[in-house]
């Protein structure tokens, strides 16, 4: 289904057609370009590249996203093996330890905002192994609100604030959300008693992106991971997070520290899902979609290894302000797949790296590889390292510099077929987009829904009426249950709908 510009009669007026930086009109704003319906993305598109490049630079010099966060440092330790599914070499043998360093925030707020708002939780782990690092870039949640990188700055923006009033604004947010039916799932884990976590210890980690894991042989298959935590999921209702938000709303900041400072240290079992290629094309969703989730009927969870936080950082801004998590950093044994998200990710996450701490982030020691670096990059801001002394800055060369290992297959699968014409490819919205939805919609008991109706009414009544009622008639396709309890929540806040 292509995608349908509002007609609502009380849409603002157009201010012409939309263009890139330079000046070019935009045919399509809603899907990135790629080779075939299921992609990868293709670097020639310049409006996504413009678009990622310029949301990465809008905020000097906090974070444009999970700007406030808590960190701690820890190890990782292997619990079972499971060599034959890759060859990263952390995951060699059971009982071996890579040390980590963990990054928790919220997502929306700005630096000075409360830890417990209504907003999914980054879940970031940095795996010093000695293959380089491996960073785990997830989120508390296994799903999220789009499923295409273009639209992430869209989305974004209406988290933020409203540029006329700077005031948090629901017409920006449930606008969006309304227009972009692909969200509902994300909507409803966040709307539900799991949107607001009690500190972060309390959460589980999900890589959200399928992720391919890679053997020596250069074949692959695919998995998801699982960050499960030992201490229980623990959340906040809505009253009690509007209180601790007066009282104290760095309260998963401290939580964290001062468990780890009195030697109660947080830890995480770490599983993964596994498909194999042969299972991809016999399911009725895209898997490296990630609104979606993997059935744990259908693909269980593998258990790995279990993650433990036991030191605080000696120095915030050092050591988790500078901190820097790319999905693109991986090592021998993980590749990356066609999921669009994540195609975006592989560029963005750097991007802003370079932007906000300089071309040399990946030189401050909380970012450095324990494995070391050696390589012909050279220059640039803070560079730290020696620069790489009196070798030669060029490959290939005759003097000894580093080559290239010839390694076939380590860091990319063999085998990974991409294929079919260049555009910009819609996802076809269908009841699939809906059922999983419906699905968790159904797991929760009576007041576990009624709790969910009331928190989305609480946001949703502040919007144009037209925006409550497309929002609505997501809900109803949902279940028609559903979208009853909120249009009974938005009657009681006097909506008219």
């Amino acid at each position: 289904m292509a995608f349908q510009h509002p007609s609502d009669a009380s849409a603002a007026t157009s201010f012409g057609a939309l263009t890139t930086g330079n000046g070019n009109p935009i045919h399509n704003n809603q899907t990135s370009t790629t080779a075939g319906q299921t992609g990868p993305i293709l670097i020639q598109d310049f409006h996504l590249i413009d678009k990622l490049a310029h949301f990465d630079r809008e905020r000097i010099p906090e974070r444009v996203v999970h700007a406030k966060g808590a960190g701690a440092h820890g190890y990782f330790e292997v619990t079972h093996d499971i060599s034959h599914l890759t060859c990263a070499k952390f995951l060699s043998a059971v009982g071996k330890r890579t040390p980590v360093f963990t990054r928790f925030s919220t997502v929306g707020g700005e630096q000075g905002s409360a830890d417990t708002a209504r907003d999914p939780r980054g879940f970031a782990v940095k795996f010093y192994t000695e293959e380089g690092n491996w960073d785990m870039v997830g989120n508390n949640t296994p799903v999220f609100f789009i499923r295409d990188p273009l639209k992430f700055p869209d989305f974004i923006h209406t988290q933020k604030r409203n540029p006329q009033s700077h005031l948090p604004d629901a017409d920006m947010f449930w606008d969006f959300l309304s227009l972009v039916p692909e969200s509902i799932h994300q909507v409803t884990v966040l709307m539900s008693d799991r949107g607001i976590p009690d500190g972060y210890r309390h959460m589980n980690g999900y890589s959200g992106h399928t992720l391919a894991l890679v053997s020596s042989d250069g074949s692959f298959r695919y998995a998801r991971w699982h960050f499960k935590t030992n201490q229980g999921i623990k959340c906040l209702h809505a009253p009690e997070a509007a209180k601790l938000a007066g009282e104290d709303p760095n309260h998963a900041t401290r939580d964290l520290f001062n468990a780890i400072e009195k030697g109660d240290h947080p830890s995480w079992n770490v599983y993964v899902q596994i498909v194999e290629q042969d299972q991809v094309g016999k399911l009725d969703f895209d898997i490296f979609d990630i609104t979606k989730v993997l059935p744990h009927g259908d693909f269980p969870l593998i258990p790995v290894g279990k993650m433990t936080l036991n030191r605080n950082p000696e120095n915030y801004f050092a050591e988790v302000e500078q901190s820097a998590f790319s999905p693109s950093h991986m090592v021998p044994g993980i590749a990356p797949t066609p999921d669009r998200m994540l195609q975006g990710r592989l560029f963005s996450y750097p991007d802003t790296h370079r932007h906000r701490l300089g071309p040399n982030y990946l030189q401050i020691p909380i970012n450095a590889p324990k494995s070391g670096v050696n390589n012909h990059q050279r220059d640039g801001f803070m560079t730290i390292n020696g620069n790489g002394g009196s070798r030669p800055n060029y490959e290939p060369n005759s003097f000894g510099g580093p080559y290239q290992s010839n390694k076939v297959g380590a860091t990319h699968p063999v085998g990974m077929a991409v294929s079919g014409s260049i555009g910009n490819y819609d996802y076809k919205l269908s009841d699939v987009d809906f059922r999983q939805a419906g699905a968790l919609f159904n797991l929760m008991d009576d007041g576990q829904k009624n709790r969910l109706a009331s928190n989305i009414a609480d946001g949703l009544s502040g919007a144009k009426m037209f925006i409550q009622k497309r929002q609505l008639a997501i809900f109803n396709r949902v279940d028609k249950d559903y979208g009853a309890r909120v249009e009974a929540e938005l009657r009681k806040r006097g909506s008219n709908i």
